[in-house]
């Protein structure tokens, strides 16, 4: 089989994102009140039964609007709480440049879910042509602002941009996307833990806890190697004790990797590369992918599909995200999480 090409993914979930308690490499966390990972004893626990009428016996669709919504409600409980002990209101900055419709959409939803839990949202819209000092100008000033605890920089950049500099001047107390290097070397040297994990690969590891999916000593797979998604990912399962084989543009015979696998993670941004007979009977699938396709029979003339193609998977898989609906709304509820963390790691709040 010729190896498998990958195309670059537009969507902002697969381009996207804690005080040490709060990170996701214990089995149980909690900032405040809020609990991430709810069950005390994830580990040697079986996938819990929420089922859904399938071919497959026992499948589950993983719910990630259902358990966003019960993070969120979480959040704003804490932040009432922080605002009335210490009259601080957590706040976030985000940066947008250009016009993509998907990343205003994203950045839209973010200030939406900022707003329902009662985070303070601040959002810059910079033309296309926006030069690297422009975007930094903003960087160093909510750097400063004792206002502002959590900044992002929406991804992808206009090519044009050094995403390099722009993600490394952002100052790393702030940095609730997880991408400023000092937290990625952190998230992969082992027996380190990062202050922030990336939003989208500490929801998905999220995920997997929530529905109680055992992972020490599963074989995990990974299907995509990027910064933002893919190698933290890779490193967060690492870090769960499974055994993670990472496949790539590169790779021969994906298919029968991915059907050794017990946990696949997809995030290559290709729709419904993965078919129902790449997948192991009984594995759990988290669909990381948004991507649109034309779809005549719809108004928009679109419609979003993963990865994973949902209709095959759920016939053979004991556990599948969808899309839209899976892994989203855990991206923005990780990232409000990180933001919350930080300003009461600021504020050293309880």
């Amino acid at each position: 089989m010729a190896p498998l090409m990958f195309t670059v993914s537009t969507s902002p979930l697969v381009h996207a994102h804690s005080n040490i308690r709060n990170s996701v490499f214990m089995p149980r966390r909690c900032f405040g009140q809020i609990h991430l990972h709810t069950t005390p004893s994830i580990r040697g626990c079986s996938l819990s039964i929420r089922s859904t009428s399938s071919p497959y016996s026992g499948f589950t669709r993983i719910d990630g609007k259902k358990e966003a919504k019960s993070i969120r409600d979480e959040i704003k409980i804490e932040v009432s709480r922080m605002n009335a002990s210490k009259n601080v209101v957590p706040g976030l900055a985000v940066i947008l440049v250009g016009e993509r419709k998907d990343s205003a959409s994203y950045v839209r939803s973010k200030k939406k879910a900022c707003e329902s839990v009662g985070i303070k949202s601040v959002d810059v819209c910079l033309p296309e042509d926006s030069s690297e000092e422009d975007v930094l100008k903003y960087i160093l000033s909510f750097n400063e602002d004792p206002s502002i605890h959590g900044i992002l920089v929406q991804l992808p950049l206009p090519s044009h941009l050094n995403e390099h500099n722009i993600v490394n001047a952002i100052c790393k107390e702030k940095d609730v996307d997880g991408f400023h290097p000092f937290n990625i070397g952190l998230l992969a040297k082992r027996g380190s833990e990062p202050d922030f994990v990336p939003c989208t690969p500490k929801g998905c590891i999220e995920l997997l806890h929530r529905y109680n999916v055992e992972i020490e000593g599963k074989r995990a797979v990974v299907i995509g190697r990027s910064n933002i998604v893919g190698m933290p990912v890779a490193h967060l399962l690492q870090n769960e004790d499974a055994t993670v084989t990472t496949i790539h543009s590169k790779t021969r015979n994906p298919e029968e990797i991915t059907r050794e696998a017990d946990i696949l993670i997809a995030a290559a941004g290709q729709p419904n590369m993965v078919r129902g007979s790449w997948i192991k009977p009984g594995a759990v699938v988290i669909d990381v992918g948004i991507n649109h396709v034309q779809d005549l029979n719809v108004p928009s003339g679109s419609r979003l599909v993963g990865d994973v193609c949902y209709e095959e998977a759920r016939k053979v898989a004991s556990a599948v995200t969808p899309v839209p609906g899976g892994v989203g709304p855990m991206t923005i509820a990780m990232l409000l999480s990180n933001t919350l963390t930080s300003a009461k790691s600021i504020h050293k709040f309880q």
